[in-house]
């Protein structure tokens, strides 16, 4: 009896790019787990080691889109491959870097294979499957961050604070090491020649109004979860009573909720992308919005944290497919802009949060801006939706014809 193309097993090749995305959410998070000591090691002030956070967002908002006009007409495997080498050697650097400034370069050089690597693995990875498991696949190759949040950041902050900061980077170098490698050895050749329009007629592609509307979509819903999340600490102890002890087992569920939501919201935009795209961000606001009323309570605050990483991550897979199904010819750098999006609302909600307790004076009043964000975020899904008049909503030529 013949496999249905729908139920063939996962490629090995996704879990390759899974690697990839492990390694990368790692080194992007770790240091918000070794700060102190960086701060500490370099001789400076805990403010000034924060900026390495800031440095990395910024070089994946800037490089993202650079590096992917740049190796456009590349094959997409080699791509992968030389993204993973740059990813690798940038650790290695953190490695080894002797001073404060070093550090911050080798950060920004690390960053600029963040955007690219998501968006072009996004591309690869849709093509790994049958066409009604696209965002499924997209979802799997996320995992890989959502792991690295739950598994990788506290493992790196562990040997950080037991062997040095520095071990967290040799460690992190190691797994750029094999991820290069499976990437080489399992990704099929025939992954895709690249896109075939200039930079120009890419850019063009860009931005057209469905695209950029997908791109807003992202920057609010991910704005509204880190809104909150950034504040995450000081609200579970200042409002919710939690000890400091506490704080760190309470976000292991944040990140079962982020591995949930990814993996739901894939499965929800397989089944119809435009439904998925409504109820996940709906969804995102409802958590945000009754979250003032979940810290009254201490397990409700537990309930709620994990609903706030599930209902966060469910639309990721959801809002890549869509600014990836219509920016038709150009399919990678539309992908690797709405990674950009995705840390420009980290930075958008991170700041927004910090706003609102300075003029509050008070964290609670910080969940319901976040909802306001994503109640907005949610009236841009349904403008762009209705704007579509009858158009599919699940276009495939963006990908194949790309990739013919």
């Amino acid at each position: 009896m013949m496999t249905s193309i729908s139920s063939r097993p996962v490629p090995w090749a996704l879990y390759a790019l899974t690697i990839g995305a492990f390694g990368i959410g790692t080194t992007e998070f770790v240091i918000m787990g070794v700060l102190e000591q960086v701060a500490a090691d370099l001789n400076v002030s805990i403010r000034q080691a924060g900026l390495l956070i800031s440095g990395y967002a910024l070089g994946v908002f800037v490089g993202a889109p650079l590096l992917t006009i740049a190796s456009a007409r590349w094959p997409r495997k080699r791509v992968l491959v030389a993204l993973m080498v740059i990813f690798t050697l940038g650790n290695l650097a953190c490695a080894l870097a002797p001073n404060y400034s070093m550090l911050m370069v080798a950060r920004v050089v690390t960053s600029l294979a963040h955007g690219t690597f998501f968006g072009v693995g996004s591309v690869v990875a849709t093509g790994l499957v049958a066409p009604d498991k696209r965002a499924s696949a997209i979802a799997t190759m996320f995992t890989g961050l959502t792991v690295a949040t739950l598994l990788g950041v506290p493992a790196g902050a562990w040997l950080g604070h037991e062997y040095g900061w520095r071990t967290t980077f040799w460690a992190i170098t190691g797994v750029g090491v094999l991820a290069t490698l499976v990437i080489a050895l399992m990704v099929p050749r025939d992954s895709g020649d690249g896109e075939v329009l200039g930079w120009q007629k890419s850019l063009a592609s860009i931005g057209r109004p469905t695209v950029l509307l997908g791109l807003l979509m992202t920057a609010l819903g991910i704005a509204g979860v880190f809104t909150v999340f950034t504040y995450i600490q000081p609200m579970l102890t200042g409002i919710a009573g939690f000890s400091q002890d506490a704080v760190s087992l309470i976000l292991l569920v944040f990140g079962v909720g982020m591995i949930v939501g990814n993996l739901l919201g894939g499965r929800l935009a397989d089944r119809g992308l435009a439904p998925a795209l409504i109820i996940t961000l709906a969804v995102l606001a409802a958590v945000l919005g009754l979250f003032p009323f979940a810290l009254g309570y201490q397990w409700t605050t537990v309930v709620f944290v994990g609903l706030l990483g599930m209902a966060g991550f469910a639309t990721v897979a959801p809002l890549q497919l869509w600014v990836l199904n219509r920016a038709e010819g150009a399919a990678s750098l539309a992908s690797s802009f709405n990674i950009g999006a995705f840390n420009l609302g980290n930075a958008i909600g991170a700041g927004l949060g910090g706003v609102v307790i300075e003029r509050s004076g008070s964290f609670t009043a910080v969940p319901g801006a976040a909802a306001l964000v994503a109640l907005t975020g949610l009236a841009v899904a349904v403008w762009a939706i209705k704007r579509e008049h009858g158009e599919s909503i699940e276009p495939a030529s963006a990908i194949y014809c790309e990739q013919e």
